[in-house]
């Protein structure tokens, strides 16, 4: 690795440290009830959020119980809480008996109850419970379809709301007369609370024609009987959703990466922690205003860092392994043709990067060089939605394993 490139490393830890659960619970507890406390949530960080929960609880004096269900590889140990590990992106059956169960757990909490929710990215996929008329295996082939589809995360989610028993604010009907108190980190564009995980906890009326609109919009064919399921499913607007609370976002992770690249003598300059659309496009875009950094020194002067968040899209028309980062990083390296002084990395911050192995991927000035000595088309593995081979073959993946957040997508372009 250069010098620059541990750099650009540096940004992305420090970005990861500060979207971490441990020690954001402190001045946020609720006051402990007559009855239980009773833990329940979903999502790449539940775990993480879990043990941090229990630790702070049991200093309070407090006691607690409950289930959350996380990613394959993403439990941490716990003192009372039980954890569940499932399938993420596709559903699987471990991921609906998790919800099963933590729907039962809800229906039993009492009016002297404490039900505190963990809710963080992943929870979608990872909290499936098909409502009434839906079967498990619907739900499994709409979201497969639904990430081969380019649609944003926010459409994506508002699908998965309508042919759900569980998300969209029906975990706290469940609740009832509980005291209910959610715990968030955030992982979408905004920090929209009925957004994160599809928003178990928070109560939201959705027009079920405008599911049924997003599905023809990407020219996803449904069963008459799931669409009879989606307009037939729907959240009483008496339900509350008690309150919440946001341990990490976004843009908390864009401020830390910023400071510490002040520490480092560089000019940090934010681009937005809400960046969408086609990966491509956007690396495309970002090579533009990098260009425009070394030719003017505008928006900033060099030596600077360019940092951004959100979540990219991939509509997948070819058969390689891909990875959001991974195909936004590629298209904006081929966008400035080796351009001197300039590298970048991008990486999902729960160190998955699609349903790969890595986190992201980095580069510097002298890939195209390496590109050209080991036979590595770059143009070709872009085109065909293959940017995770290409940087393997050229070492420039960047690997964590589960991280234990997720607050998106993390990009920096450093510039000299």
């Amino acid at each position: 690795m250069t010098d620059d490139t541990l750099i650009l490393r540096a940004l992305f830890d420090a970005a990861l440290e500060t979207a971490l659960p441990d020690g954001k619970f402190d001045e946020r507890l609720p006051p402990k009830p007559k009855g239980r406390t009773i833990v329940l949530g979903a999502g790449k960080a539940s775990a993480r959020m879990a043990a941090a929960f229990e630790e702070v609880w049991a200093k309070a004096g407090g006691t607690c119980e409950g289930l959350v269900v996380t990613r394959y590889g993403h439990a941490v140990p716990t003192r009372s809480v039980e954890i569940v590990e499932a399938a993420h992106p596709v559903p699987d059956e471990a991921g609906l008996n998790a919800a099963k169960r933590i729907l039962v757990l809800a229906h039993e909490a009492g009016p002297d109850d404490l039900v505190v929710c963990l809710i963080s990215g992943g929870a979608s996929a990872l909290l499936s419970l098909p409502a009434d008329g839906i079967t498990f295996a619907d739900k499994q082939d709409l979201n497969r379809a639904l990430l081969k589809s380019g649609a944003p995360i926010g459409e994506m989610n508002l699908v998965r709301k309508s042919l759900s028993a569980i998300k969209g604010g029906r975990l706290a009907a469940a609740v009832g007369p509980a005291q209910l108190v959610t715990y968030l980190i955030s992982d979408v564009p905004g920090d929209d609370p009925s957004s994160i995980g599809s928003g178990p906890t928070i109560p939201e009326r959705v027009n079920p024609e405008t599911a049924l609109s997003i599905l023809a919009k990407y020219s996803i064919d449904v069963p008459l009987h799931v669409v009879r399921a989606i307009r037939a499913n729907a959240v009483e607007s008496s339900v509350e959703g008690g309150v919440v609370h946001m341990l990490a976002t976004p843009k908390m992770a864009l401020d830390a990466a910023a400071g510490r690249a002040r520490e480092l003598g560089l000019k940090p300059l934010i681009l937005g922690d809400a960046i969408e659309g086609e990966a491509r496009e956007v690396g495309r875009a970002m090579a533009g205003i990098a260009r425009s950094v070394r030719m003017y020194g505008e928006p900033v002067a060099a030596p600077c860092v360019l940092l951004s968040g959100g979540e990219t899209t991939v509509t997948v028309r070819g058969a390689g392994r891909g990875g959001r980062n991974a195909e936004f990083l590629l298209s904006l390296a081929l966008s400035l043709r080796g351009e001197a002084g300039i590298a970048a990395i991008a990486c999902d911050t729960d160190g998955i990067d699609g349903s790969e192995d890595n986190a992201g991927a980095w580069f510097d000035q002298a890939m195209f060089a390496s590109a050209r000595e080991r036979g590595v088309d770059l143009a070709s593995h872009l085109a065909g939605n293959d940017a995770y081979s290409a940087f393997a073959q050229l070492d420039r993946l960047v690997i964590t394993g589960p991280t234990l957040t997720n607050v998106n997508d993390f990009r920096a372009i450093l510039i000299r």
